[in-house]
């Protein structure tokens, strides 16, 4: 009898349905603790969605009633400051009326101002004045700027001054005789607007067309979402609208708000802090040090990871080992090298001893010599072997440096070994050197060593008594190749100068232009060979 196998506590109690995504998650190669971080928040993310769902509608609910509340005060408001300028208005018109049949009543002005005193108490201010402008009664402070003498007969019962913060309101008598003009200041607009709610954040304005006054504004909070409703006022002109700010958003408010997604993240996080302390921690400093790790140096990871994974524990003493190993390859591969350079540098010197061998048996053989040519055949050998030791010199010096043959110190030590080894007519023969700092290799020091002394040589046999100028430049734009010039009065073509290279010269040159692979150009009118040369980078 086959008997179905129990389910695991993933597949059966943590999430029912997510197989599918249990053996999705397991084909991709995600770290274990992405893993653990994608199932906790797939198993909790409904209860975490059912909960935001739930604060949201709270949070409507509450938007609603905030709503409704502001409705209410704003009519209050309204009703209220309709109220009290209805109640002016009936006095001034009274008196407007009086002081038009009557004439002025000093009584009757004491009454007005008595019963007006509460506005005046906020700044507001009253007076009456006949047609020509004279002033009947009124308070003792002088008028407020913004509505001139030609305007008080004329306008709206009630309107905002565009140039000060006082609301006028007008009361012309019966026959347009006397009219009354009572300015009401903020503070007292503001005492008779504030709603009797407990109602926070509010700011209340008064509009008449383009005109506006702010009435109350809360310190702090002048811009940012909020409810704005609007009530008219009697008389119709002048809108009161009243905007109930939100107020800041601050880190506890968005906590409340996403107190739900904060727990269900909250849960899911737990899990893989968890499993990234015991497990990925770890590794990841475990791959730090083998990343660090140089040629020689024996990796000891373990010193800094503390964990109770046994096989972390011996994949560091395996990466130890390792490194052991490879430090003791590297130090064997260091005295190999070592004895090689030590090898490489006893045959320069003995090539360089045999070049100077060589030399002083030439110059032995050349002192010996008593025929002049026999005497210039070996001075010209001579200075072709000082050329070869220049070079050789040179290329071991900066073999060091891995750098190639410096092509000024070349020139320099060439054209001083040129001048000593000279005819004694030539010891006078100038040589002048300008060069920017480069290298090249033996490969291209060797010939140009020898296209140096043969030209040198030319130019001594041909005008002892003249100079020359060796010149090596980069080419413009070109950061791999110079320009050679050797330039003297005694290279310019002449039939003496065409003799000894059709004898002997002319062959050399250009076998030595060949491996310099380019062409050697001369310039017989201005005595320039130029030829371009390789140089290292």
């Amino acid at each position: 009898m086959e008997t179905n196998p129990a389910p695991s506590p993933t597949e059966g109690t943590l999430i029912p349905a997510a197989g599918p995504v249990l053996r999705r998650l397991n084909a991709v190669s995600h770290s274990t603790g992405v893993k653990m971080f994608l199932i906790l928040t797939l198993a909790l993310l409904p209860l975490g969605l059912i909960a935001l769902v739930a604060s949201l509608q709270a949070i409507r609910t509450a938007d609603l009633e905030k709503e409704a509340l502001l409705r209410v005060a704003v009519t209050q408001s309204a009703r209220k400051l309709s109220s009290d300028l209805a109640f002016d208005r009936t006095a001034l018109l009274l008196t407007a009326d009086s002081f038009a049949t009557s004439g002025p009543d000093r009584a009757l002005c004491a009454r007005l101002t008595k019963f007006l005193a509460s506005h005046d108490r906020g700044g507001g201010r009253h007076y009456i004045y006949d047609r020509t402008g004279r002033l009947l009664c009124g308070s003792t402070l002088p008028e407020p700027a913004g509505l001139p003498p030609s305007a008080h007969f004329t306008g709206a019962p009630a309107q905002l001054l565009p140039t000060s913060p006082y609301l006028v309101s007008r009361a012309r008598s019966g026959n347009g005789a006397v009219v009354a003009v009572a300015y009401y200041s903020r503070a007292y607009l503001e005492a008779i607007t504030n709603p009797a709610g407990t109602l926070q954040n509010r700011q209340i304005t008064l509009r008449d067309g383009s005109h506006s006054m702010i009435v109350t504004q809360p310190a702090g909070l002048s811009s940012g979402r909020g409810t704005t409703l609007s009530a008219r006022l009697d008389p119709p002109n002048i809108l009161l609208t009243m905007t109930l700010r939100d107020p800041p958003a601050t880190v506890a408010r968005m906590l409340s708000l996403f107190l739900p997604l904060v727990m269900w993240f909250a849960a899911a996080a737990i899990g893989w802090f968890v499993v990234n302390r015991l497990l990925i921690r770890p590794l990841v400093v475990l791959r730090r040090s083998v990343a660090a790790y140089q040629p020689g140096e024996v990796l000891e990871p373990m010193r800094r990871i503390r964990t109770p994974a046994q096989e972390i524990v011996a994949l560091g003493d395996t990466f130890r080992e390792i490194s052991e190993d490879v430090a003791t390859h590297e130090a064997e591969m260091a005295d190999g090298l070592e004895t090689q350079r030590k090898l490489t540098r006893e045959v320069h010197h003995r090539v360089k001893n045999n070049l100077q061998i060589i030399a002083s048996l030439i110059n032995l053989h050349a002192r010996s010599a008593h025929d002049a040519e026999a005497v210039e055949a070996y001075a010209t050998i001579q200075r072709r072997v000082d050329a070869l030791s220049v070079v050789h010199r040179n290329h071991y010096a900066e073999l060091e440096e891995h750098r190639g043959v410096g092509v000024r110190s070349l020139v320099s030590e060439l054209s001083a070994s040129l001048r000593s080894s000279a005819p004694a007519e030539a010891r006078r023969f100038g040589i002048q050197i300008d060069s920017d700092n480069l290298h090249i290799s033996q490969d291209v020091a060797v010939p140009v060593a020898f296209l140096l002394t043969e030209l040198v040589e030319l130019a001594m046999l041909s005008n002892p008594r003249t100079a020359m100028r060796i010149a090596v430049q980069l080419e413009p734009g070109c950061a791999n190749r110079a320009v050679l010039h050797i330039l003297s009065p005694a290279l310019r073509g002449s039939a003496d100068m065409t003799a000894r290279l059709e004898e002997r010269y002319g062959r050399v040159l250009t076998g030595l232009s060949r491996q310099l692979r380019a062409p050697l150009e001369h310039d017989p009118e201005t005595g320039d060979y130029a030829i371009a040369i390789t140089v290292l980078e």
